[in-house]
């Protein structure tokens, strides 16, 4: 209820302050269950990219921006649900489960989920290895994933800032990949792997990093 209400006025305002440059739109279904992942440079990337899409982009963020008490809190909250986001419990055990269960529900039922393979922001611009969490989602739904490159959003928002400054981003959408048969008889785990290292190459090409090679082993950013 409240994205119906608070997205209609967020997103033009956003767009008209932040001017941001976005391509490959059309390439993001209008319908049906589909995964936008993307590369991830700063916190303002959830916002970011809800904005700029026609459609509802679930995206994850820690439960404590739900669970906020008086006027802050309500607004706060408002915020967060008004652009799409659903709470999760980082501290519990399971949360990367419950992700992924919480992710399957969303493109089952037809929605678009959001989801940044790395799993957490890049300190130092370059593109870190992608997680498998998304390549089960899409084998296991059947969904399309739609690579996403940013750039200029760790500007726009830099590490311990708490609000967003004037900065010029770019947003790539690419081409809908579609996996669909093309693993059947494919042990499951080398079918994860093939798919995210696809995904993080048309990524790549996308944002113009440089690749890490290897896994960022922050604790994960939601």
């Amino acid at each position: 209820m409240l994205y119906g209400l608070v997205h209609p006025v967020i997103a033009p305002l956003s767009k008209a302050v932040w001017r941001p440059v976005v391509t490959g739109l059309d390439n993001i279904p209008r319908t049906g269950g589909v995964i936008l992942a993307s590369n991830h440079l700063s916190f303002v990337d959830s916002v970011v990219i809800p904005v700029v899409v026609p459609r509802k982009v679930a995206f994850l963020a820690k439960k404590e921006y739900f669970e906020g008490t008086g006027v802050k809190g309500l607004l706060t909250r408002a915020w967060f649900e008004g652009i799409g986001m659903l709470p999760v419990d980082r501290d519990d055990p399971q949360a990367a489960i419950n992700s992924l269960d919480t992710a399957l529900a969303v493109v089952s039922r037809g929605g678009a989920f959001g989801i940044y393979p790395e799993g957490t922001r890049s300190r130092d611009g370059r593109l870190y290895r992608g997680r498998t969490g998304a390549a089960h989602v899409a084998l296991t739904a059947g969904v399309p994933i739609v690579p996403v490159g940013l750039r200029g959003t760790e500007a726009l928002m830099p590490v311990g800032s708490n609000r967003p400054r004037l900065a010029k981003v770019h947003i790539a959408f690419g081409e809908p990949l579609d996996f669909t048969g093309r693993f059947d008889g494919v042990p499951l785990g080398r079918a994860r792997r093939e798919v995210t290292d696809e995904v993080m190459a048309a990524i790549a090409a996308l944002s113009g990093q440089e690749l890490a090679g290897v896994y960022n082993d922050r604790a994960p950013d939601l």
